[in-house]
């Protein structure tokens, strides 16, 4: 069952506090709300290579958060123009920029007015003239209709109290044949209600998750053919109740 109004906006508000923190540079713990510095050697564990993290300033390492890296599964090409669901400080929009090339575009989109100031800042000093930060909510995507070769994500739809309509959004921006990559927190079970209403356990990315089938089946209500999960991680990481996956699909 949804959440309620109240209970979303509760929960968005949460978020944004908790990433406004990050962004600036103060952590929130883990039992307190939802992001915590992200560090080379966790980077690594998550799927990002040396190489990858050597090209990067040490400011968009600092603000990365996630359970994956979605620029690794192969599905961005050059010349395409790419958007990152929840770019945060903007480590999947600089890898993508490299893959799209010149001739490409990504888009990161994040609600948190702190962490869009600072990806864009690091992608001025990076000189990325193919990166563009916006601001706003993925259940609302700034995006035209069929305007979008590729979707990425990681570890921030599990966050949102609409996934049916971020799926529905995600379908409509997407070219025929467009392709998502996404990282994410799957959930073991499906969470009770009452475990669904703390915002501190949704912040941190675990009883937001919905299970693989809730995930196959949204996906494909939303009009997504060839929809996959594919485990990453052991349960048990981050929760006991969530695993880390990738997930695919593609727009017909």
């Amino acid at each position: 069952m949804p959440l309620s109004m109240s209970e979303s906006e509760k929960i968005k508000r949460e978020l944004k506090r908790a990433y406004g923190s990050l962004a600036a540079g103060r952590a929130i713990p883990l039992e307190q709300g939802c992001c915590e510095p992200a560090t080379r050697d966790k980077l690594l564990r998550y799927g990002y290579s040396q190489e990858e993290l050597g090209s990067l300033p040490e400011s968009v390492i600092a603000m990365s958060d996630g359970c994956g890296n979605p620029t690794g599964l192969g599905m961005i090409k050059e010349g395409e123009i790419v958007v990152d669901l929840g770019s945060g400080g903007g480590i999947d929009v600089f890898l993508a920029s490299k893959k799209v090339g010149q001739r490409g575009k990504v888009i990161g989109l994040d609600m948190t007015p702190e962490m869009v100031q600072k990806a864009t800042e690091n992608a001025r000093r990076a000189n990325l003239e193919n990166v563009e930060f916006r601001l706003g909510e993925i259940e609302n995507l700034p995006l035209e209709d069929g305007s979008v070769d590729a979707i990425i994500s990681n570890c921030v739809i599990c966050l949102s109290p609409d996934k049916g309509k971020v799926f529905r959004g995600m379908f409509r921006a997407l070219k025929p044949g467009g392709r998502l990559a996404i990282a994410d927190e799957v959930a073991l079970r499906p969470f009770t209600k009452e475990e669904r209403e703390n915002p501190t356990e949704w912040c941190s990315c675990v009883t937001g998750a919905i299970t693989e089938k809730e995930y196959e089946s949204a996906l494909k209500g939303a009009g997504f053919k060839d929809v996959y999960v594919k485990q990453l991680r052991p349960s048990g990481e981050l929760n006991p109740s969530v695993f880390s996956a990738f997930i695919g699909a593609v727009k017909p």
